[in-house]
């Protein structure tokens, strides 16, 4: 079962759907030890850099999320999530993330219109279990005004260009993040929700 966690900063019932559409197994929990059940999690998110932080410090669900790693068991960072796994944030002045992943969190940059709203097509950079049937240069659904810039390149699975190439997949052992939303993302989208529920199960 794959733990969608619940700390008041997503849209969860979308992701639960692409899950089920995906054909895998996914509840939204909101009790921090529920996610200690789970074989998989997933750290969704829309909204604020700062709010989420607070929202995941008032919940305990940060210590879910460590625990959770700490197993060895596969977690999903998507859109705020995802941005959530590292260092720190300069959204509106400096914030504090996870920490789970090294590097900081940038506004794309200016003389763009953002949010980056749309579709935009990726280029894989290293082969992984999450991109398994991804070709190379598939499009998927994008909406953000800020991008991870990882300190370790050899995290980077795939980026994409708006202005400037940032990643928009990550991975690291048993940690992934998607900056993209693949429950927006039609098949393909849905095919990475599947790679994952697949990546859980083995684990």
């Amino acid at each position: 079962m794959i733990a969608i966690i619940d700390y008041g900063m997503g849209n969860l019932r979308s992701v639960q759907k692409g899950f089920e559409k995906a054909g895998v197994r996914a509840v939204v929990v909101r009790d921090p030890y529920q996610v200690d059940q789970a074989g998989g999690v997933v750290l969704p998110g829309v909204g604020a850099f700062a709010d989420a932080m607070a929202s995941l410090h008032y919940s305990a669900m940060n210590k879910a999320v460590y625990r959770a790693i700490e197993a060895g068991k596969p977690l999903l960072g998507i859109c705020l999530g995802h941005q959530l796994l590292f260092d720190a944030s300069e959204e509106w002045g400096y914030t504090g993330g996870l920490g789970v992943l090294p590097g900081l969190v940038r506004r794309l940059p200016g003389g763009l219109k953002v949010p980056h709203m749309g579709w935009n097509r990726i280029e894989i950079k290293k082969a992984d279990p999450l991109l398994e049937g991804i070709p190379d240069r598939s499009s998927f659904y994008f909406v953000h005004s800020y991008a991870a810039v990882p300190a370790d390149e050899r995290m980077v699975l795939a980026t994409a260009e708006y202005g400037m190439s940032f990643a928009a997949v990550v991975g690291r052992d048993n940690v992934y993040g998607i900056q993209f939303h693949p429950e927006k993302s039609s098949a393909l989208g849905l095919k990475i929700l599947e790679n994952f529920g697949r990546i859980a199960e083995k684990c």
